[in-house]
């Protein structure tokens, strides 16, 4: 789950040089106690996503956010380093079979729901509902490899939403969808919070006497502040219910119903350097937009690292070293 954390920090742009960091945080493995609690993570060859839009959606901005989906499991014909590459470092995480988590996002139906059946408050519970409404209107009830992704407009509220997320994942119950299957909450912040939900490309408003000084606001890739800081939540959620999708997969801590996930370790690091405030060595483009990623039809996104299995630090593809 993405919680909200402020980095007001110093960011390091790139346009291809070496990052010179004396400490290159990047995580620490001594601080981490991510551990394995015998559940499954989402295995399955080819994983189903659904997606249900919930209010009034801007059909460039869904057009936006599929790109990015479909850039998972676009392999070929992207220049490096790209989504798909970085979908790398999820996939290392395994079950107790020995099955590592899955290497292609088929999206497989979209609902689209604009006449806020569910009100236009909603509560972590009421997306249940919501889901259900879905698999009962138009998409199936896929409980054998389905994922569901259900995206907020930016006029829906949702309960701790601005205050304490920005974005989460859990599963449904049986009793009230028909099947437990997991899912993915993530709210457009555009309006109502894009200093928390959208950094690094809105700043927090400064606290008057508390002598805070403003950072640079960073140009999103796409051009949408809401969209884009959406998309890169959408990527921790997704890297995160993959890997703890009944919430007795990875994680750490001693609270199974506030664990801290492989996303939650590198909440903030974007590049080498990245961490402790900073947030590395990324790229930025001749509009001066900033990235760290490449996706299809020539897309770019700002997506956070992942704690990398292997390494025991966090790590992306744009990573230097």
């Amino acid at each position: 789950m993405l919680s909200l954390i402020f980095f007001l920090s110093i960011f390091h742009i790139s346009n291809g040089q070496l990052f010179d960091q004396s400490k290159n945080y990047e995580g620490s493995s001594d601080l981490v106690d991510l551990q394995y609690h015998l559940g499954p993570v989402i295995s399955s060859p080819v994983t189903s996503l659904y997606i249900i839009w919930y209010g009034r959606w801007n059909p460039t901005h869904q057009s936006t956010i599929r790109d990015f989906l479909y850039s998972v499991s676009s392999p070929t014909l992207v220049r490096y380093p790209s989504v798909s590459d970085w979908w790398k470092t999820v996939r290392l995480y395994r079950d107790q079979t020995g099955s590592n988590i899955t290497g292609t996002l088929v999206l497989s139906g979209e609902f689209h729901d604009s006449t806020y059946s569910h009100g236009s408050h909603l509560t972590r519970f009421s997306v249940q509902s919501l889901i259900r409404t879905a698999v009962t209107s138009k998409l199936p009830l896929n409980s054998l490899n389905g994922l569901y992704l259900v995206l907020t407009s930016d006029d829906v509220e949702m309960q701790e939403f601005c205050r304490a997320i920005c974005g989460f994942h859990y599963f449904t119950f049986s009793s009230i969808v028909g099947a437990t299957v997991p899912f993915v909450w993530v709210g457009n912040s555009r309006i109502q919070c894009p200093e928390m939900c959208a950094y690094p490309f809105a700043q927090p408003k400064p606290f008057p006497g508390r002598g805070f000084v403003a950072r640079r606001t960073m140009k999103p890739p796409n051009g949408e502040v809401g969209i884009d800081g959406m998309i890169s939540v959408i990527a921790h959620e997704l890297a995160e219910v993959s890997s703890n999708p009944m919430l007795n997969g990875w994680y750490g801590g001693e609270d199974a119903t506030a664990p801290t996930e492989i996303a939650d370790l590198c909440l903030g690091v974007y590049g080498s350097g990245g961490g402790g405030g900073y947030m590395g060595s990324v790229y930025k483009d001749r509009w001066r937009n900033v990235y760290n990623l490449n996706g299809i039809k020539g897309r770019k996104y700002l997506i956070q690292w992942v704690w990398d299995l292997t390494r025991r630090r966090c790590f992306g593809p744009n990573a230097m070293n």
